[in-house]
């Protein structure tokens, strides 16, 4: 009895929602005669948008391509972001083995005129590797606009890889190598055969730019030692070790032991002496120009 009760009551709320809507579902579409059943079209998903074409799926959908740059700020832009940010975040903005990708990042996908990229490129994130640089708002928009000319999803020519980036001119790069790194490199010394060893432009631009860093999906050629740090204490006390964190208020470290060991730090104290292998490269990284890194790459594609 309870059973029949409860199907009756189904079939008063079951009809009064027809009559409510005014809508039945409609039976499908009868096919025509030697065909079967017509398919519905699938629902979309990974890699299928909302109209059901391939090429980013939802994320493609949230992230729409952006309305076209200022074609000089994205020149200017360029050439900026290959001098300071391309040895890092890779030629392409997708990330390398030293820097995360910047297509995605959720700071540059909202991010409209550098307003958002800004205090992250002028403070750096010494935590994460990143040091500050010197750079205007205007230089830091026009990287921007360059890095939003990346579609955030899909597939674009950012993805094809130049043929050949030996574009310089190696009796030029010869000079500026002489300048910039001949007081710590020898080109018949530790760089003899060079480009033997490295035998791919790219990478071998990448190393030489940044030691340890060979780019997006490629194996460092180059074993960098890492960042030590020297804590002097009030008492005279120092303490060694590899960094692991350092900001304006605390200093990490572990010890040759293994032993990990912070210190709070209130202005200059304790005494904190930061030892950086490549400090020399990130100094130099702020100095060269587009034409001096193309340079200095031809130069040392020579080197055999």
């Amino acid at each position: 009895m309870r059973l029949r009760r409860g199907f009756a009551i189904f079939l008063v709320v079951f009809g009064a929602t027809i009559v409510l809507t005014g809508q039945t579902q409609p039976p499908p579409p009868s096919a025509p005669a030697g065909q079967g059943t017509p398919q519905q079209p699938p629902p979309a998903g990974r890699g299928r948008g909302a109209g059901g074409g391939g090429g980013g799926g939802s994320f493609a959908n949230a992230f729409p391509p952006r309305p076209p740059g200022d074609p000089a700020a994205i020149e200017r832009g360029k050439a900026l972001y290959g001098t300071h940010c391309s040895f890092c975040h890779g030629a392409d903005t997708r990330g390398g083995d030293s820097g995360p990708s910047l297509l995605r990042s959720l700071i540059v996908l909202d991010d409209q005129h550098g307003e958002l990229i800004a205090p992250v490129v002028q403070n750096g994130r010494l935590d994460a590797g990143m040091p500050k640089f010197s750079l205007t708002t205007q230089q830091i928009s026009d990287i921007a606009d360059y890095i939003h000319s990346f579609r955030a999803a899909g597939y674009d020519q950012s993805r094809n890889l130049p043929p050949n980036i030996v574009v310089g001119d190696a009796k030029a790069g010869a000079a500026v190598f002489t300048a910039t790194c001949g007081s710590c490199h020898q080109a018949n010394g530790d760089l003899r055969g060079i480009a033997s060893r490295i035998e791919d432009p790219r990478i071998l631009q990448q190393t030489w730019l940044m030691p340890g860093s060979a780019g997006r999906g490629a194996a460092p050629t180059v074993k960098v030692p890492p960042t030590t740090v020297t804590v002097t204490l009030p008492s005279g006390q120092r303490v060694e070790g590899q960094l692991e964190r350092i900001d304006d208020f605390v200093v990490s470290l572990r010890e040759s032991d293994g032993t990990h060991r912070s210190f709070r730090l209130n202005g200059d104290t304790p005494r904190v002496d930061v030892h950086d292998p490549l400090l020399a490269h990130r100094d130099l990284l702020r100095t060269y120009t587009d034409a001096d890194i193309h340079n200095i790459t031809a130069f040392l594609v020579t080197l055999k």
